[in-house]
């Protein structure tokens, strides 16, 4: 199995990807999204070490059940060769109703077959009052026109 664009990135082909994992984390499939990682990948995400794809999917389903009509935009950060930096933000409510804006960054490293095999997160999120929300698009890829990061000065 493979996944492009391979490394060594450009410009486009790191901005290809990100876009590419950006459309599949909308997705909220977590087995969908576990595709782009080896079977042995390893992950920090926030306080949480997982390595494998099934441990990748597993810590996916219990995160969108908590976090309920998810939204997420990534913009590049930079590259080179074989890994990208990517920051982004992403907007969620819990069953409560509360919204929830999460801001952070990940390092990718990705073997030559396009698969991710390594993704470090940081992240910190914040309650937002609903007429704070900035991500309204449906549910699902977040349309072309629609504004990224950077025009949200986030």
């Amino acid at each position: 199995m493979s996944r492009p664009p391979f490394p060594p990135f450009t410009d486009e082909t790191a901005m290809q990807k990100v876009r590419v994992a950006e459309d599949a984390w909308n997705s909220r499939d977590p087995a969908k999204v576990a595709l782009a990682y080896t079977v042995d990948c390893t992950w920090r995400n926030r306080c949480e070490f997982v390595s494998g794809r099934s441990e990748i999917e597993a810590l996916l389903t219990r995160k969108w059940a908590r976090e309920l009509d998810y939204r997420l935009i990534k913009e590049i950060w930079a590259h080179t060769g074989n890994r990208i930096a990517v920051r982004f933000a992403y907007e969620f409510h819990d069953d409560s109703g509360q919204w929830f804006r999460a801001y952070g960054n990940e390092n990718w490293d990705f073997g030559a077959d396009g698969l991710m095999r390594r993704r470090i997160a940081s992240i910190n999120e914040h309650p937002i009052a609903v007429t704070d929300r900035k991500f309204h698009w449906p549910l699902g890829r977040r349309p072309d026109d629609h504004p990224g990061l950077s025009d949200f000065a986030f």
